[in-house]
């Protein structure tokens, strides 16, 4: 009886599996990403419901650059984004940047689910939890509209670009990482290397 020899990527696969299994944070970060996909597409909603409400909820029709005042420093604006986040675009015909920008977050947040479940410490953990709901949360809006819906102004106080919910995710996300990176666990010199040096 002869034993069938496994592909590398069964063999990698299998190996992930049983990093997910173990790992205290894999599904947990995944609801936290769930909820926050939730809030960002909610206040989205709810942007286009007030912004499109004269075109009988028309997105395809709906004014750009409509507004809530709501204090001197802050507004609701709503605007398309068809570029990246904060309203930075790239060159190229719109269908190719759609289509491109769809791919890219796609790949982004299949390699970060990857990546998740190795990770094995809390702060890395939710920052990759916070960058995955930013990046399908954005994911969805260009599926579905061609655009992203962004909505946070504060241009009153110099800030020049107009972001939304996922956008604010994937900062706290970097942060998170950059955090850990220079004050995590893995971060702080060990005992071992404090006496080689």
């Amino acid at each position: 009886m002869t034993r069938t020899k496994k592909s590398p990527l069964a063999r990698r696969l299998g190996v992930w599996q049983r990093k997910k299994a173990r790992s205290k944070f894999f599904w947990p970060v995944l609801a936290l990403s769930a909820v926050l996909i939730v809030l960002d597409q909610v206040t989205k909603f709810w942007t286009l419901g007030w912004a499109c409400t004269k075109r009988g909820f028309d997105v395809s029709n709906c004014p750009a650059g409509a507004q809530i005042p709501v204090s001197e420093i802050f507004n609701f604006t709503f605007v398309q984004n068809k570029g990246v986040s904060f309203g930075m675009r790239l060159p190229g015909e719109e269908m190719v940047s759609r289509v491109g920008f769809s791919l890219l977050s796609a790949l982004v947040v299949l390699g970060l689910i990857y990546w998740l479940a190795k990770i094995r410490n809390k702060v890395a953990a939710i920052g990759v939890g916070f960058i995955i709901s930013g990046a399908l949360g954005n994911l969805i809006d260009r599926i579905a509209y061609g655009w992203v819906v962004d909505f946070f102004d504060f241009s009153q106080i110099g800030f020049p670009w107009v972001f939304n919910v996922a956008d604010m995710a994937i900062n706290v996300g970097v942060a998170c990482l950059a955090y850990d990176a220079f004050f995590g666990e893995n971060s702080a010199p060990t005992a071992k290397n404090e006496a080689v040096s």
